[in-house]
């Protein structure tokens, strides 16, 4: 039986969502499904999540959170998957700016100069970067704009564990994480850097098999489809082949070599060449590893007149993986801070 039909006889039985590792557990128990590796919560969570990008709405099954799914006619469904079943609007088209700073640049540089070490308005912030000449934007509602992007910038730092550049005090207001020295969100950082340590190690650890399983699933979770670990034999060096969609409307083909190799021990140039001269027609490829890239590696992969090869080195790795919410789980306390508009007195008036 595949793992998909198995999913549904355990989906249908418990007539709820199930996070993957459950879903597997299940299957395996009751006899419908056998796996040989040591992650099979992996393995699930990257085949239903393929079938529901490759199938879409014929698709049995709805991702209803990190490696939650649930069966698509099921009627305990949570609230949240309405969000996932709901069509996805298209992101604006970003402002361009000068050649030398972003909007998130641009923030930055403001409050370095300006802030003093004290929260600014986000339209200050604005007004500020257009008056220097830092930002030229041909948008209407440029600090509409400034805004909506340090706060993402924020959410996307948090995700993947990371100490935010930036900080938000409440009504607009605006600082930069470095001014609150080693306080709590240096502790935060300082936790999560061990953390993505610990999982860099870990991955290490894994069988050959298990990581191009692992790999696998952060592909489908970054937006591939038709994700499937290739053969161990006969491959040409190639692990990994997907298709990376970008808006339902860009499909690339994608050839992945994986390298689960200890830290110093760098991806040299003719691993690129080969992955390259393993390409089938209209492919693009890209090299995984769990340790970097040597400088001869990057120009190769880089080279003008030939197919490009993406790279992604362990740390990338690691950080993706956070993001997605793949082999760690987000524990969020609630930090509360004085906003900096709440009840300031007038020195004048002061008792």
């Amino acid at each position: 039986m595949s793992v998909q039909s198995a999913a549904i006889e355990v989906l249908k039985k418990a007539g709820k969502p199930l996070h993957a590792a459950e879903i597997a557990k299940l299957i395996i128990e009751a006899g419908l499904w056998k796996s040989d590796g040591k992650t099979p919560e992996a393995t699930v969570s990257a085949r239903l999540y393929s079938d529901i990008k490759s199938s879409g709405d014929k698709s049995p099954f709805v991702k209803v959170g990190p490696q939650t799914f649930a069966l698509r006619d099921s009627t305990e469904i949570e609230g949240d998957t309405a969000s996932v079943l709901a069509p996805v609007e298209k992101p604006s088209k970003p402002h361009p700016t000068n050649a030398g700073f972003s909007f998130i640049d641009c923030a930055q540089k403001v409050l370095e100069e300006f802030g003093g070490k004290k929260p600014m308005h986000y339209k200050e912030i604005t007004e500020k970067a257009l008056e220097k000449g830092w930002l030229v934007t041909s948008g209407k509602t440029p600090e509409a704009s400034m805004y909506a992007q340090v706060i993402t910038e924020i959410k996307r730092q948090q995700k993947r564990g990371e100490r935010p550049r930036f900080v938000q005090h409440g009504r607009g207001y605006i600082g930069l994480s470095q001014w609150m020295g080693r306080g709590l969100a240096f502790q935060i950082e300082q936790h999560n850097h061990q953390v993505r340590k610990a999982l860099r190690e870990r991955l290490l650890s894994m069988k050959p098999g298990e990581f191009e399983e692992l790999i696998s699933q952060l592909l489908a979770e970054m937006g591939f489809e038709m994700v499937e670990v290739t053969k161990l034999s006969g491959d040409g060096g190639i692990d990994v082949r997907g298709t990376l969609v970008v808006g339902d409307v860009v499909r690339i083909k994608m050839a992945v070599q994986v390298k689960k190799w200890k830290l110093k021990n760098n991806i040299l140039a003719p691993v690129v060449q080969q992955v390259r001269g393993s390409l089938g027609a209209h492919e693009q490829g890209l090299i995984i590893t769990t340790s970097d890239f040597s400088a001869g590696a990057i120009k190769e992969a880089a080279q003008p007149d030939k197919t490009p090869i993406a790279l992604m080195n362990g740390e990338q790795l690691v950080m993706l993986l956070m993001e997605h919410g793949i082999g760690v789980h987000r524990s969020t306390p609630d930090l509360f801070e004085i906003d900096e508009e709440f009840a300031v007195k007038d020195p004048n008036h002061a008792n």
